[in-house]
């Protein structure tokens, strides 16, 4: 078992329970997955760069990344339906907690400027996205092989029923919110 998630069992479900004034263990708010995804708007003229955006994921989440496709087609974005635009990754179990331990404790810390996450990333049913501006914020990206600087967006879902309680989950697991 990993580190943040013996915490989570041992102190922060029965902190959560009584903090929520809930009944039943069962009703505590656990995090089901956290999903990693990646658009480039250059796949478009050179779908090769996909590769290297995907053997980057790969790199820092520990699980082969999938190549997402378009679903329509745009023309005034030049793009096909079927045509290779992203990549994404949907961490469960053990990778998703290994995961969220190195974000917290390495990747976050190493954003330039990083005042704290934004409590506004919620989407009413507990769930929270953030973006990162560039991937090379988690250690395993070796600086120089990194061919562009490419953002990602994180959703975290979880079974919580209310943005409050998502928000006490997270900050429970050490989610740095701004005030």
């Amino acid at each position: 078992m990993f580190r943040l998630e013996t915490k989570y069992r041992n102190e922060i479900k029965p902190a959560l329970q009584k903090q929520l004034g809930l009944n039943n263990v069962m009703q505590v708010p656990k995090l089901e997955k956290i999903v990693i995804n990646t658009s480039l708007s250059e796949a478009v003229g050179n779908p090769k760069i996909l590769n290297t955006a995907a053997d980057e994921m790969t790199t820092y989440t520990g699980q082969k990344a999938v190549i997402t496709r378009a679903k329509k087609a745009i023309a005034n974005f030049k793009v096909r339906e079927g045509m290779p635009l992203g990549c994404r990754v949907t961490l469960r179990r053990d990778n998703m907690w290994t995961f969220l331990d190195r974000l917290n404790t390495l990747a976050l810390p190493r954003v330039r400027d990083f005042r704290g996450l934004s409590p506004k990333g919620f989407d009413g049913r507990g769930n929270y996205n953030f973006g990162l501006k560039e991937q090379i914020v988690f250690p395993e990206i070796n600086y120089d092989k990194v061919d562009k600087v490419r953002g990602m967006n994180i959703t975290i879902c979880t079974t919580a029923k209310t943005d409050a309680e998502g928000k006490a989950l997270l900050e429970a697991l050490g989610f740095p919110f701004k005030k």
